[in-house]
Protein backbone atom coordinates (compact mmCIF):
# COMPACT_ATOMS: atom_id res chain seq x y z
CA UNK A 1 0.00 0.00 0.00
CA UNK A 2 1.31 3.12 -1.03
CA UNK A 3 0.74 5.44 2.20
CA UNK A 4 1.58 8.80 1.19
CA UNK A 5 -1.84 9.59 -0.39
CA UNK A 6 -3.54 8.25 2.80
CA UNK A 7 -1.23 10.38 4.71
CA UNK A 8 -1.54 13.31 2.86
CA UNK A 9 -5.92 13.29 2.89
CA UNK A 10 -5.30 12.82 6.79
CA UNK A 11 -3.94 15.48 7.11
CA UNK A 12 -6.48 17.57 5.23
CA UNK A 13 -8.46 16.30 7.51
CA UNK A 14 -6.61 17.26 10.30
CA UNK A 15 -6.58 21.04 8.80
CA UNK A 16 -10.36 20.68 8.84
CA UNK A 17 -10.49 20.08 12.25
CA UNK A 18 -8.05 22.43 13.20
CA UNK A 19 -9.54 25.21 10.94
CA UNK A 20 -12.50 24.24 12.85
CA UNK A 21 -11.41 24.60 16.13
CA UNK A 22 -9.76 27.83 15.42
CA UNK A 23 -12.48 29.91 13.89
CA UNK A 24 -15.11 28.20 16.66
CA UNK A 25 -12.74 29.67 19.23
CA UNK A 26 -13.02 32.83 21.59
CA UNK A 27 -10.14 34.63 20.08
CA UNK A 28 -10.95 34.22 16.49
CA UNK A 29 -14.69 34.82 17.55
CA UNK A 30 -13.83 38.12 18.73
CA UNK A 31 -12.00 39.66 15.42
CA UNK A 32 -15.23 38.25 13.37
CA UNK A 33 -17.30 40.45 15.91
CA UNK A 34 -17.24 43.02 13.44
CA UNK A 35 -19.15 40.92 11.05
CA UNK A 36 -22.57 41.00 13.28
CA UNK A 37 -24.75 39.25 11.90
CA UNK A 38 -23.26 37.98 9.11
CA UNK A 39 -20.59 36.25 11.62
CA UNK A 40 -22.14 32.57 11.73
CA UNK A 41 -23.11 32.55 8.20
CA UNK A 42 -19.41 33.78 7.31
CA UNK A 43 -18.62 30.55 9.37
CA UNK A 44 -20.41 28.34 8.08
CA UNK A 45 -19.45 29.00 3.88
CA UNK A 46 -15.47 29.10 4.88
CA UNK A 47 -16.21 25.14 6.51
CA UNK A 48 -18.09 24.12 3.49
CA UNK A 49 -15.06 25.49 1.14
CA UNK A 50 -12.40 23.83 3.44
CA UNK A 51 -14.67 20.50 3.19
CA UNK A 52 -15.04 21.02 -0.18
CA UNK A 53 -11.26 21.00 -0.54
CA UNK A 54 -10.78 18.13 1.68
CA UNK A 55 -13.53 16.03 -0.25
CA UNK A 56 -11.97 17.23 -3.56
CA UNK A 57 -8.45 16.34 -2.44
CA UNK A 58 -9.51 13.39 -0.98
CA UNK A 59 -10.62 12.36 -4.47
CA UNK A 60 -7.55 13.41 -6.53
CA UNK A 61 -5.60 11.50 -3.94
CA UNK A 62 -7.50 8.05 -3.93
CA UNK A 63 -10.55 8.30 -6.29
CA UNK A 64 -8.87 6.11 -8.84
CA UNK A 65 -8.29 3.66 -6.62
CA UNK A 66 -10.99 0.48 -7.51
CA UNK A 67 -13.64 -0.46 -5.41
CA UNK A 68 -13.76 -2.94 -2.89
CA UNK A 69 -15.67 -6.23 -3.78
CA UNK A 70 -17.32 -7.23 -0.12
CA UNK A 71 -19.54 -10.03 -0.15
CA UNK A 72 -23.18 -9.25 -0.69
CA UNK A 73 -24.48 -9.60 2.44
CA UNK A 74 -21.90 -6.76 3.51
CA UNK A 75 -22.57 -4.45 0.60
CA UNK A 76 -26.87 -5.00 1.95
CA UNK A 77 -26.01 -4.12 5.84
CA UNK A 78 -24.00 -1.09 4.16
CA UNK A 79 -26.71 0.03 2.12
CA UNK A 80 -29.49 -0.32 5.11
CA UNK A 81 -26.91 1.37 7.52
CA UNK A 82 -26.33 4.69 4.99
CA UNK A 83 -30.21 4.29 4.54
CA UNK A 84 -30.88 4.43 8.42
CA UNK A 85 -28.27 7.41 8.58
CA UNK A 86 -30.23 9.60 5.90
CA UNK A 87 -33.52 8.67 7.69
CA UNK A 88 -32.21 9.64 11.35
CA UNK A 89 -30.79 12.71 9.32
CA UNK A 90 -33.78 13.49 8.19
CA UNK A 91 -35.70 13.13 11.63
CA UNK A 92 -33.12 15.22 13.69
CA UNK A 93 -33.98 18.11 10.97
CA UNK A 94 -36.98 18.58 12.30
CA UNK A 95 -35.79 19.13 15.66
CA UNK A 96 -33.21 22.02 14.83
CA UNK A 97 -33.90 25.30 14.05
CA UNK A 98 -31.73 24.93 10.85
CA UNK A 99 -32.01 28.58 9.80
CA UNK A 100 -30.29 29.38 13.00
CA UNK A 101 -27.49 26.59 12.34
CA UNK A 102 -26.93 28.37 8.67
CA UNK A 103 -26.74 31.78 9.87
CA UNK A 104 -29.75 32.54 7.87
CA UNK A 105 -32.42 33.38 11.07
CA UNK A 106 -29.48 35.97 12.58
CA UNK A 107 -29.51 37.62 9.17
CA UNK A 108 -33.08 38.33 9.53
CA UNK A 109 -33.50 38.79 13.40
CA UNK A 110 -29.82 39.89 14.95
CA UNK A 111 -31.56 40.09 17.90
CA UNK A 112 -32.27 36.26 18.06
CA UNK A 113 -30.46 34.54 20.77
CA UNK A 114 -27.65 32.81 19.38
CA UNK A 115 -28.22 29.22 20.94
CA UNK A 116 -31.40 27.07 21.06
CA UNK A 117 -33.10 25.72 24.47
CA UNK A 118 -31.99 22.03 25.15
CA UNK A 119 -33.45 19.88 23.18
CA UNK A 120 -35.22 16.74 24.47
CA UNK A 121 -36.98 16.02 22.31
CA UNK A 122 -37.70 13.72 18.76
CA UNK A 123 -34.36 11.37 18.33
CA UNK A 124 -33.14 13.38 21.56
CA UNK A 125 -35.20 10.93 23.66
CA UNK A 126 -32.56 8.20 22.43
CA UNK A 127 -28.99 9.41 21.69
CA UNK A 128 -27.40 12.98 22.49
CA UNK A 129 -26.02 13.85 19.22
CA UNK A 130 -28.26 12.39 16.32
CA UNK A 131 -26.14 14.53 13.83
CA UNK A 132 -23.14 13.26 14.58
CA UNK A 133 -24.22 9.69 14.42
CA UNK A 134 -26.01 10.38 11.66
CA UNK A 135 -22.69 11.16 10.11
CA UNK A 136 -20.99 8.07 11.51
CA UNK A 137 -23.57 5.57 9.82
CA UNK A 138 -23.39 7.47 6.69
CA UNK A 139 -19.96 7.26 6.27
CA UNK A 140 -19.55 3.70 6.91
CA UNK A 141 -22.46 2.81 4.98
CA UNK A 142 -20.94 4.35 2.23
CA UNK A 143 -17.09 2.61 2.75
CA UNK A 144 -16.92 0.72 -0.15
CA UNK A 145 -13.61 1.75 -2.08
CA UNK A 146 -10.05 2.98 -0.65
CA UNK A 147 -11.48 6.55 -0.31
CA UNK A 148 -14.94 5.93 1.17
CA UNK A 149 -12.99 3.84 4.34
CA UNK A 150 -9.85 6.32 4.68
CA UNK A 151 -13.08 9.06 4.39
CA UNK A 152 -15.18 7.01 7.00
CA UNK A 153 -11.73 6.40 9.10
CA UNK A 154 -10.93 10.21 9.24
CA UNK A 155 -14.19 11.65 9.42
CA UNK A 156 -15.05 9.72 12.43
CA UNK A 157 -12.25 10.93 14.11
CA UNK A 158 -13.40 14.15 13.50
CA UNK A 159 -16.62 13.59 14.68
CA UNK A 160 -15.62 11.81 17.89
CA UNK A 161 -13.25 14.59 18.57
CA UNK A 162 -15.75 17.38 18.10
CA UNK A 163 -18.26 15.47 20.31
CA UNK A 164 -15.96 16.06 22.95
CA UNK A 165 -15.41 19.53 22.43
CA UNK A 166 -19.45 20.51 21.92
CA UNK A 167 -20.16 18.37 25.33
CA UNK A 168 -17.71 21.01 26.89
CA UNK A 169 -19.54 23.56 25.11
CA UNK A 170 -23.21 22.29 26.09
CA UNK A 171 -22.24 21.71 29.91
CA UNK A 172 -20.58 25.35 29.84
CA UNK A 173 -24.51 26.59 28.24
CA UNK A 174 -26.72 24.44 30.27
CA UNK A 175 -25.30 23.22 33.29
CA UNK A 176 -26.74 21.03 35.46
CA UNK A 177 -29.84 20.10 33.10
CA UNK A 178 -27.20 18.53 30.97
CA UNK A 179 -24.93 17.32 33.09
CA UNK A 180 -28.21 15.08 33.91
CA UNK A 181 -29.33 14.57 30.25
CA UNK A 182 -25.67 13.31 29.59
CA UNK A 183 -26.13 10.57 32.57
CA UNK A 184 -29.71 9.36 31.39
CA UNK A 185 -28.75 9.22 27.74
CA UNK A 186 -25.45 7.46 25.59
CA UNK A 187 -23.92 10.03 22.93
CA UNK A 188 -24.30 8.05 19.86
CA UNK A 189 -25.85 4.50 20.43
CA UNK A 190 -29.65 4.79 21.08
CA UNK A 191 -29.99 4.18 24.78
CA UNK A 192 -32.63 0.89 23.96
CA UNK A 193 -29.63 -0.64 22.04
CA UNK A 194 -27.77 -0.25 25.57
CA UNK A 195 -30.58 -1.59 27.55
CA UNK A 196 -31.56 2.04 29.09
CA UNK A 197 -34.59 4.21 29.08
CA UNK A 198 -34.86 6.39 26.49
CA UNK A 199 -36.47 10.19 28.15
CA UNK A 200 -40.08 9.77 28.23
CA UNK A 201 -42.09 11.75 24.90
CA UNK A 202 -42.92 15.52 25.78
Amino acid sequence: MDWVPHLAYAALWASFGLGHSLFAGRAMKARMAALGRWYRLTYNAMAAVHLAVVVAGGVWLLGDRPPFAPPWPLTAAQGVLALAGLLLLAWASRFYDMGRLAGLRQIRDPDAPESEPLRLDGPHRFLRHPFYAAGLMLFWGLAQSPLGLATALWGSLYFLIGSRVEERRLLALYGGAYADYRRRIPGFIPAPLLGRRPLPPA
